[in-house]
């Protein structure tokens, strides 16, 4: 694997948002993307009841997504991301503390950075590797580099998880991307391999160069980076190129 770029194919995919939940929804999000509101929270019906219960609109997006992209497929190594992760429980079981009031053991364990992708393996009963990835305005980029470094060892295939909610109140000042709910995941294999007869055969490359500026992000980028990266794949654009955490990242669609 080079270390100023990675190659890969999609072999399924799979994304959710509140209105948004099938392929030509989305399609049409990314001709013409507007803000995403609240909504219901996703089914996620092939999860047993008592640990559904257990997950936020987060977890629930995550995993609705996981599970549509997998597909029945084990023993597939998974990376889930998240720039902000499950910070309105977090906030939650901080001000439980400040007044003095005991913690919930549940949601404790459920506002670490994992617990999407550890429901998901006790759900399943699936032993297979998996990585919780935060990496500020350009994680999607990192968890794409880290899964194609599973590839790179040898996986066959490897499930990437992207979902992000907005920022609480408390944190409205320093929400620079105007965060909205989505979820969405896609089925990596090698560059060029079929993974399987439903293949969407759609080969990506990640290019990144330090940025001359030394910015951490372009001037008037105001939309997440997850989303960005999801309406250009989306939207069938040949190419993306975004500023973040003082990089130049270009993503290219192979003809």
């Amino acid at each position: 694997m080079r270390t100023s770029g990675v190659r890969f194919s999609i072999a399924g995919h799979a994304a959710w948002a509140p209105g948004l939940t099938t392929d030509d929804d989305w399609a049409l999000w990314a001709q013409a993307p507007y803000a995403i509101g609240p909504g219901a929270d996703p089914a996620v019906r092939q999860m047993p009841a008592m640990l559904r219960r257990r997950a936020g609109l987060l977890g629930k997006m995550a995993l609705e997504v996981a599970y549509q992209c997998l597909d029945g497929r084990s023993d597939v190594p998974t990376v889930f991301c998240s720039r902000h992760g499950e910070t309105a429980r977090a906030v939650e079981l901080l001000a439980d503390l400040a007044h003095g009031e005991p913690l919930s053991p549940t949601a404790f364990s459920m506002a670490v950075h994992n617990a999407s992708a550890g429901l998901f393996s006790i759900a399943r009963a699936d032993r297979a590797n998996h990585i919780a990835l935060a990496a500020g305005t350009a994680t999607i980029e990192h968890a794409v580099i880290e899964a194609c470094g599973l590839l790179a060892d040898g996986a066959p295939m490897v499930l990437l998880v992207a979902c992000d909610c907005p920022l609480p109140p408390l944190f409205a000042a320093f929400d620079d991307s105007h965060e909205q709910p989505h979820a969405w995941a896609w089925l990596m294999v090698p560059a060029g391999g079929d993974g399987d007869s439903d293949s969407d055969n759609t080969t990506l490359a990640l290019h990144w160069a330090p940025d001359a500026a030394g910015v951490d992000e372009a001037p008037g980028s105001d939309r997440p980076g997850g989303l960005e990266v999801l309406r250009f794949y989306a939207s069938g654009a040949s190419a993306l190129e975004r500023v973040a955490a003082r990089r130049r990242w270009r993503w290219s669609r192979d003809a």
